[in-house]
């Protein structure tokens, strides 16, 4: 079954592939490529890949998303059973005593997100249930390290390590010292790549949970009013500027609280060298944060702006939801003018 099964998510994961592929800039794009076809043809990390190898199989890739860009979801056939793709939670009612974990959701711009994967840890989470997956079986172009969705947590162990990989690349272009390079001196790459990547992972782990968790009680906060609101948004700054909103709250509720509570430095380094470029401008208190920190090395300088930051960010974006159910669909530029007289 497990063929038959990696084969019907792995075309699933190519239609979505075919119809969203596009929405991404150029540079990301070939960048995601890049990383699919080192995953796709099992090429260990620190191998050197060359642009006709990878310019060959991203042209065959497209061919194939022509070929497939009218085809509709297919149902997955699993003991008999023939369930939606995107019944998550029938699916793994009946492979996760294989030692299988599946996911059909939604990411961003409402792009579908498929994945299967060998299982790692499952326990019950509140009233989640958390998934830790490790050796990925079939995956698309999107490949988060942790997502919810139905009330399930998916922590894809596999894309984290990617993920962590690719950070470790990118910190050989930075010639002065930074975040990201703070987080991986805290372990050997120079000397013991394999085991410092798996190390790290270890780490990382557990921020993508509390991140995670910090979704849930974020949209517990903000209930369904939230989510019609970012629906209903249009590609724009606004949205933007609102899911960085949101994920302020995320982590002020969450996955800040963890990092000041263990004061692990390779993970707070690592926190902050992956912020986003909106999140530091909406709250650059934060940032000063994190500078304190470096230069006196106490933790009060960010467990002291927690509290006033989950308030701020709370209230920010109830405020978002009521421009929204004011205007509706013209609320894009007083929620881009609201969040921006509303900098932390």
């Amino acid at each position: 079954m497990t063929a038959t099964l990696q084969a019907r998510v792995q075309k699933n994961c190519h239609i979505s592939d075919a119809l969203h592929a596009g929405n991404y800039t150029l540079c990301i794009y070939l960048l995601k490529m890049r990383e699919f076809y080192r995953w796709e043809m099992h090429k260990p990390f620190g191998k050197p890949m060359t642009n006709d190898e990878v310019g060959q199989w991203l042209t065959g890739r497209e061919q194939l998303w022509d070929e497939l860009e009218d085809n509709a979801y297919a149902a997955l056939e699993i003991n008999g059973r023939s369930i939606d793709p995107f019944e998550s939670r029938q699916v793994n009612a009946e492979i996760n005593a294989q030692g299988l974990v599946y996911s059909g959701g939604y990411g961003l711009h409402g792009k579908p997100v498929f994945f299967l994967a060998e299982l790692e840890h499952m326990q019950i989470l509140d009233d989640y249930t958390l998934y830790v997956s490790s050796r990925e079986l079939a995956r698309d172009l999107a490949a988060p390290p942790g997502m919810t969705q139905d009330r399930c947590v998916y922590i894809r162990r596999e894309s984290l390590r990617r993920f962590i990989w690719e950070k470790f690349e990118e910190s050989g272009w930075h010639q002065n010292e930074t975040a990201l390079t703070r987080a991986l001196a805290c372990y050997d790459f120079k000397n013991h790549a394999e085991a410092s990547l798996e190390q790290m992972t270890d780490n990382e782990v557990d921020t993508v949970l509390h991140h995670e968790i910090g979704e849930i009680r974020a949209g517990q906060l903000l209930g369904d009013d939230w989510q019609q609101m970012i629906a209903a948004l249009p590609r724009s700054q606004a949205e933007i500027m609102a899911r960085a909103v949101r994920d302020n709250i995320a982590d002020a509720v969450s996955t800040l609280p963890k990092l000041v509570e263990s004061e692990n430095e390779s993970q707070i380094h690592f926190y902050f060298a992956n912020i986003s470029s909106m999140r530091k401008m909406l709250f650059p208190r934060l940032m000063d944060s994190y500078q304190s920190w470096l230069q006196h090395k106490n933790i009060a300088s960010i467990k002291d702006l927690l509290r006033q930051a989950e308030d701020h960010w709370l209230t920010t974006a109830k405020s978002l939801i009521k421009l929204h159910q004011q205007y509706g669909k013209e609320c894009t530029p007083h929620i881009e003018a609201l969040i921006k007289s509303n900098y932390l």
